[in-house]
């Protein structure tokens, strides 16, 4: 609700950016923002990220945009920008 949150009401294009963003429960999304906290994050369907780990645990020098593998093995999808988001990789382009 913009409404409850100047950040937002001043910034309309990061609240529809939100709006927009949803996985409709397809897979997770992460934020690790740093300087927001836990229950901003999730309050709008996200799941929060303690910025520091997730910087040791995914060095961001060592990703590029698309599938990764982290040194657990885990692979996951990596999105440098989350602005531009998955609508805007390449990949979505090609035949």
């Amino acid at each position: 609700d913009v409404e409850k949150h100047k950040d937002l009401k001043d910034n309309l294009s990061a609240a529809a950016h939100l709006i927009h963003g949803s996985s409709e429960g397809r897979f997770t999304i992460r934020y690790c923002p740093g300087k927001l906290t836990r229950e901003e994050i999730e309050e709008v369907g996200y799941e929060w990220g303690d910025l520091q780990q997730m910087l040791q645990r995914y060095p961001i020098e060592n990703l590029k945009d698309g599938w990764n593998t982290d040194a657990q093995g885990e692979r996951f999808y990596y999105i440098s920008n989350p602005a531009i988001g998955l609508w805007a990789h390449s990949g979505r382009f090609n035949d």
